[in-house]
């Protein structure tokens, strides 16, 4: 699947502790039917086999919704469930590492908490960069915290998209305004809310006022 800057614009990423017994599959679907325009399937803590068969559930339903969807980390997982790619961060393999396994025509995503990583992952054949954490966030708590002046360098230093991630909930997305992103990021103001259509619902429409031109 091509990577398209409008399909950025609200970009889901999966966290099953917030679930409370629902299906991960049906969930993600709500939040595809919500707004989330790209899904990335993030375990930490699974077999191989469990990852595999999540992953293919989840992708049923994007490809059920033509909605890019990329596996964090793990280019294993991607490549036996055929996913549309993978997102590495700083310390999990290079991207042309990665675009040696996947080929030319996978989505590569690449984590960057400053304007050296973003433009290294440029020139390695990174597809897009997420670029963060923009708030304090409770999922990932040894992440660095990034001051908007540096998510706007970030975003002017490649001709990528960027999209912002951490921390970002309904309260707080407009800040990013005139931030030169191309969308958000979401994991509890997502999957952790009861309502996970209306969550992404509102999301899409704040995102759309931070990004401008969807």
């Amino acid at each position: 699947m091509k990577l398209d800057r409008n399909s950025m614009v609200l970009y889901a990423i999966t966290d099953r502790t917030w679930l409370g017994g629902k299906k991960l599959s049906e969930t993600v679907e709500e939040a595809i039917l919500g707004g989330a325009t790209f899904v990335q399937l993030r375990e930490k803590n699974v077999s191989f086999n469990e990852f595999v068969q999540l992953a293919k559930e989840v992708k049923a339903v994007t490809d059920r919704y033509n909605v890019p969807f990329v596996i964090n980390d793990n280019v294993e997982v991607a490549i036996r469930i055929d996913a549309d790619g993978v997102h590495i961060g700083q310390k999990d393999g290079s991207v042309k590492e990665a675009r040696d396994i996947l080929g030319k025509d996978k989505i590569i995503g690449v984590s960057a908490k400053n304007t050296h990583d973003a433009v290294s992952a440029q020139l390695e054949g990174a597809d897009y960069i997420g670029a963060g954490s923009v708030f304090s966030t409770s999922t990932k708590l040894d992440a660095e915290n990034i001051n908007l002046e540096i998510l706007k360098e970030i975003t002017a230093s490649v001709s990528i998209p960027v999209v912002a991630i951490g921390g970002i909930n309904k309260n707080n997305v407009l800040n990013l305004s005139e931030c030169g992103i191309d969308g958000i990021c979401a994991i509890s103001a997502i999957f952790g809310q009861e309502d996970v259509r209306e969550a992404a619902s509102e999301l899409f429409k704040l995102s759309k006022q931070t990004v401008g031109g969807y």
